[in-house]
């Protein structure tokens, strides 16, 4: 056997020592191994953070449609401002337009009630509008609720119910938001945003009725 035959498992096991020895590649393949890791973190407190946003962005859309609705009024020379279809059209416009990118039309349902006080001195809601595709029914009572006698106890969750007074009425508004996410949906509760607001209507209104005089414009029904 040649000398040459001899020594060839000998550089080999030379070189495999020399490869073991060898850390110039140490800090690559550490951040190779925890890039998965590092991205799973990073876009989960992204997706966290846009969550957390999109919240608040959904809570000012209720204050806003509460504070919008109980403003709006057709002033009257002839007797007490009346509240319009028109009015609750506009109301939930400015919401869409306040709520630019989260696609609210699509993704979203906004309900708005008018709870006042019936004939028999119990809560009541007179009338409820809607927007959006989303297949939300509000949380506290539909139109007609307590329309007589005094069972229902109000608008609101229960820790922070709404009650009327007698005269007056309060615009309640309810937002609802599927929210999409953009990174890492595993963070987030699979559950809808929900949200309530409620305002007195700011001046004298007529209660009777919502007006929709012409030229009528389509009524935003909840059905």
């Amino acid at each position: 056997m040649s000398d040459a035959m001899i020594s060839r498992p000998f550089r080999g096991l030379k070189r495999l020592r020399a490869l073991l020895r060898d850390s110039s590649a140490v800090a690559i393949t550490e951040f190779a191994l925890s890039l998965p890791v590092l991205l799973i973190f990073g876009l989960g407190g992204i997706e966290v953070a846009n969550y957390t946003l999109t919240h608040m962005r959904v809570s000012q859309l209720a204050v806003s449609l509460a504070d919008n609705a109980s403003r709006a009024k057709e002033e009257s020379v002839s007797g007490t401002p009346r509240f319009r279809e028109y009015d609750v059209n506009q109301s939930f416009l400015a919401s869409e337009l306040q709520s630019s990118g989260l696609n609210l039309d699509t993704n979203g349902r906004l309900i708005l009630s008018s709870l006042e006080v019936n004939d028999d001195g119990g809560q009541w809601i007179h009338w409820q509008r809607c927007f959006g595709d989303a297949p939300y029914t509000s949380s506290y009572g539909v139109e007609g609720d307590g329309e007589s006698g005094t069972g229902f106890v109000g608008m609101g969750p229960a820790d922070r119910r709404v009650t009327a007074e007698d005269g007056y009425a309060i615009m309640v508004a309810e937002v609802f938001y599927d929210y999409e996410p953009v990174a890492l949906g595993t963070f987030i509760p699979d559950s809808p945003i929900r949200k309530f607001a409620a305002m007195y209507v700011r001046d004298d209104r007529d209660l009777s009725q919502i007006y929709n005089p012409a030229p009528a414009v389509t009524v935003s029904s909840c059905n």
